[in-house]
């Protein structure tokens, strides 16, 4: 990795941790901030790495505590939404969620409109919007819940996917690092970093 790389990532860490951006947002924002070159824009395990450096840097007292409960959440919610298959993903699952990160969870569904018709008969309130998938769009259903270990509400964005795409979901990282995890898989996560 360069040095202009490797200064992206590092900025794109700092807008990542202290800011909540997803990754995209920060690699551009950061490549802009230092006037990079597209070809110098760093992969997204080169940004998770700087995120790690930050975070034991700047965040070794609270992000742990703040990635517990976020984990809770996320698994109050998988739990509750058992019938399609939730795995998590994003910052909350790779262990570099802060509070201000959201929680992702996937979402399998045979019928993808069965969440969402789901979510209104339990009268649970959220946002509709999609973001654009491999083959087509993805719905993504984005709900405001409380946090009551972090003392604010934190925001959860369930993706609705075609039950056929988990299997392509599983595969891991360059580094053999899975991109999500079952509710089982998140549950043993929680359970070694108990304090």
């Amino acid at each position: 990795m360069n040095s202009t790389t490797r200064a992206i990532a590092a900025e794109a860490a700092r807008l990542i941790a202290d800011g909540g951006l997803e990754y995209g947002q920060a690699k551009s924002k950061a490549a802009r901030t230092l006037g990079a070159r597209r070809a110098e824009m760093p992969s997204n395990e080169e940004v998770e790495d700087a995120l790690r450096e930050h975070l034991l840097l700047f965040c070794g007292d609270t992000q742990p505590a703040e990635l517990r409960a976020l984990r809770e959440v996320a698994a109050q919610w998988m739990a509750r939404l058992a019938t399609w298959r939730p795995h998590l993903a994003g910052a909350v699952w790779r262990g570099t969620a802060t509070r201000h990160s959201a929680v992702h969870i996937d979402l399998y569904c045979d019928d993808p409109k069965s969440a969402p018709i789901e979510l209104l008969n339990r009268g649970i309130a959220h946002d509709l919007d999609s973001v654009e998938g491999t083959d087509e769009p993805v719905q993504v259903l984005t709900l405001t819940v409380p946090a009551p270990a972090l003392g604010e509400p934190v925001t959860v964005h369930l993706y609705v996917r075609d039950a056929d795409d988990l299997r392509g979901a599983l595969r891991p990282d360059s580094r053999g690092r899975s991109w999500r995890g079952d509710l089982g898989a998140l549950r043993q996560r929680l359970q070694e970093d108990a304090p």
